[in-house]
C-alpha cells in the first residue's frame, strides 16, 4: 500500500457535501488533492486515454436530476423519473408525454400507473402522441441557475435525458404486452414512430447541450426481464438498432459520452451495445457476468460498476463493503472505460469507499 487512506474527517484532508441517488441523501466526502480534475480523469477514462485513477461517481462528477433542469412541474408533470428527489411514499404523475406513473419507494423507481393506456393501436400514434413543445418548460432560465451557483467545471457534468425508444412505446402503449405485440405486428407503424421520437431525443439533447457543458449523458431503455431480453435478435436488427444508433452517433459527435441503462438480462444485447457505441453500460449485476462482459467488450464498453461480489439487498459489515470496492477497482480499472458507483447512507462507509476507491486506482495506474 502506497498511499495511506485517510481516516473518516481526517482534518488534513479537504471536504464536500455530495449528492447520492435514490432519496436525495447528501453526505460529507473526502475532497482529494488530485493530480488532475477529476473531470479531465473521467474523460481520460471513458476515452482510454491515460486515466489516472478510475473515476469514483459520487464525488467526481455531477449528476442532474430529471427535473433539475426544467423550471415548472405541471400537475406534477415530469420530464422522466426523477432518482433524486427526496420521496418518502409512494407518489403518482404524469411525465411530458401525458402517460400516467407511479413512484414506488420499495422497487426505488417508477412504474407505468396500472389501467392506464395512451394508445391502444400503434397505427394511430400519429394523431395521438403530442410532442412536448421544448420552449415552454423553462430550460434557459433554469440552466442559468445552475450555471452561476452549482455547476463545478473541475466535475465531469452528466445527465439522465430518460426514456429510449423503447421505454417510449412501452409508456404509450400502456405496457409491456401490448408495446411488445407492437413491434410483431406493426412493425412499420413503430418504425415512423421511432424515427420521429429519435429526431426529438436529438432535438432535446442539442437543447440541453447548447445551455450545459455536458460531459455524459444517460439514456433509458430496459431491453429485458432478469430471465432473458424482451425481443429478439432480429426485432434490434430491424427496428432498435438503426435510430437507437442515429441518436448516440449524433451526441458522440458533440463530444459528450453515452451512458446505457438497461435492467434486465440483456447478456445477449451486448454485441449490439458494442456496435451502437455505448461508452458506459449501467446494468444488472445480478443477472448479467460483468467480469465476463468485460473480458470479452472491455476495450469498447466500460460499467457503471457497483461494489463487486457484494449483493447490496443483504445485510454487510463496513470490511466486506469495502474489500467489494477493492476488488471493482482491480477487475474494472484495467484500460478504463469503468467508474464506481458506490453509495450508501453510512457516510463513514461512504468516505472509506472513496478514500481506497481513490487510492488504490492511483496505485494500480502507477504500476502500469
Amino acid at each position: 500500500m502506497k498511499h495511506l487512506r485517510p481516516k473518516y474527517l481526517d482534518p488534513q484532508v479537504k471536504t464536500q457535501i455530495v449528492q447520492q441517488p435514490y432519496g436525495a441523501l447528501t453526505a460529507t466526502a473526502p475532497k482529494f488533492d488530485t493530480p488532475i480534475t477529476p473531470r479531465e480523469n473521467f474523460r481520460r477514462s471513458i476515452s482510454r486515454q491515460n486515466p489516472l485513477w478510475m473515476p469514483i461517481g459520487v464525488i467526481d462528477k455531477i449528476t442532474l436530476g430529471a427535473n433539475d433542469v426544467m423550471l415548472h412541474k405541471v400537475r406534477g408533470l415530469q420530464i422522466h423519473s426523477d432518482f433524486l428527489t427526496k420521496v418518502t411514499e409512494d407518489y403518482e404523475f404524469k411525465d411530458w408525454f401525458d402517460t400516467d406513473w407511479t413512484w414506488v419507494c420499495s422497487a426505488g423507481g417508477a412504474m407505468l400507473t396500472p389501467g392506464t393506456q395512451l394508445l391502444d393501436d400503434i397505427t394511430k400514434w400519429e394523431k395521438v402522441v403530442k410532442f412536448p413543445d421544448l420552449t415552454e418548460w423553462g430550460f434557459e432560465e433554469k440552466a442559468k441557475q445552475f450555471m452561476a451557483s452549482g455547476y463545478d467545471p473541475d466535475k465531469a457534468l452528466s445527465y439522465d435525458m430518460g426514456r429510449g425508444l423503447t421505454e417510449r412505446l412501452v409508456s404509450i402503449c400502456g405496457g409491456y404486452e401490448d408495446s411488445m405485440e407492437a413491434l410483431l405486428v406493426e412493425p412499420e407503424a413503430v418504425a415512423d414512430f421511432f424515427e420521429v421520437y429519435s429526431n426529438f431525443q436529438i432535438r432535446f439533447f442539442d437543447m440541453l447541450h447548447a445551455l450545459y457543458p455536458l460531459d455524459i449523458i444517460t439514456i433509458h431503455d430496459d431491453w429485458g426481464t432478469e430471465r432473458d431480453t424482451f425481443f429478439s435478435e432480429k426485432v434490434m436488427e430491424d427496428l432498435v438498432f438503426e435510430p437507437t444508433k442515429k441518436v448516440i452517433d449524433h451526441i458522440k459527435s458533440k463530444g459528450v459520452f453515452i451512458e446505457w441503462h438497461t435492467c434486465g438480462n440483456v447478456t445477449r444485447f451486448f454485441p449490439y451495445m458494442y456496435q451502437l457505441g455505448v461508452d458506459i453500460a449501467q446494468v444488472q449485476r445480478r443477472v448479467i457476468d460483468f467480469p465476463k462482459m468485460k473480458e470479452l467488450y472491455g476495450d469498447k464498453i466500460g460499467f457503471c460498476a457497483a461494489p463487486e461480489g457484494l449483493d447490496l439487498t443483504k445485510p454487510y459489515t463496513h470490511e466486506q463493503y469495502i474489500d467489494a470496492v477493492k476488488r471493482t477497482i482491480d477487475i474494472y480499472s484495467e484500460g478504463g472505460g469503468s467508474y464506481l458507483s458506490a453509495f450508501t447512507p453510512d457516510e463513514k462507509l461512504l468516505w472509506d469507499a472513496c478514500a481506497e476507491g481513490y487510492y488504490r486506482g492511483l496505485e494500480l495506474y502507477e504500476n502500469n
